[in-house]
């Protein structure tokens, strides 16, 4: 099954509530946090929302 591997690589400070919300959603609160998202559509267009925030790089996992 594919993984989306998602870090916050800039501060979320001062950006549009949208974007934090959206972040949120992923379950990136931190700086520097990662976390393993399945590969849909859904969490594709969340990473083009934010895309400018966070590094994104997909990887093979059997869970």
């Amino acid at each position: 099954m594919k993984q989306l591997k998602i870090k916050l690589v800039k501060s979320f400070i001062g950006r549009p509530e949208k974007q934090r919300k959206v972040l949120r959603g992923m379950g990136l609160e931190k700086l520097n946090k990662t976390v393993y998202l399945k590969d849909t559509p859904e969490t594709r267009g969340m990473i083009n929302k934010v895309s400018h925030l966070v590094s994104a790089e997909e990887c093979e996992m059997d869970i």
